[in-house]
């Protein structure tokens, strides 16, 4: 199963056009990420992200929407993050 996570742009720290890379924040953990296929997304921006590239841009209640969703889940699992 493959999963993308929504995460914030906090900082973008490539912009070359082949090479276009940022820092996401998912809920207090930061990585950095490949934003080449997202040229339009900036920092405060939401993305989607799938094994370190970012997919596309989300809304923002679209991106706590898939939040929620995952925090519930969390929850529902007893938080063992299993």
């Amino acid at each position: 199963m493959c999963l993308a996570v929504p995460g914030r742009v906090i900082e973008v720290t490539c912009d070359e056009p082949f090479e276009r890379t940022g820092r996401v924040d998912f809920g207090g953990v930061v990585k950095s990420v490949d934003l080449t296929c997202v040229p339009e997304a900036g920092m405060g921006d939401y993305v989607i992200v799938h094994v370190g590239m970012a997919l596309a841009v989300l809304d923002e209640s679209e991106a706590e929407s898939v939040l929620d969703a995952l925090r519930e889940l969390h929850s529902v699992m007893g938080g063992e993050g299993r």
